[in-house]
């Protein structure tokens, strides 16, 4: 969960650096494309636990 936490924080800032930062247009590109590659990351997580553990 941390690291999941940790990827959105740094796809955000990424990208508002990308957009605020005349030239820097690649750094919202790669803030985009970390926060799909977590996304993915999180629903193969918890496509994962639904199956594994009761819940509690």
């Amino acid at each position: 969960m941390a690291l999941f936490l940790f990827l959105i924080i740094v796809a955000i800032a990424l990208g508002i650096t990308g957009v605020a930062v005349k030239g820097l247009f690649y750094l919202l590109i790669i803030g985009i494309v970390i926060f799909l590659a977590d996304l993915v990351l999180g629903g193969v997580r918890m496509g994962r636990r639904r199956g594994s553990r009761p819940a509690r």
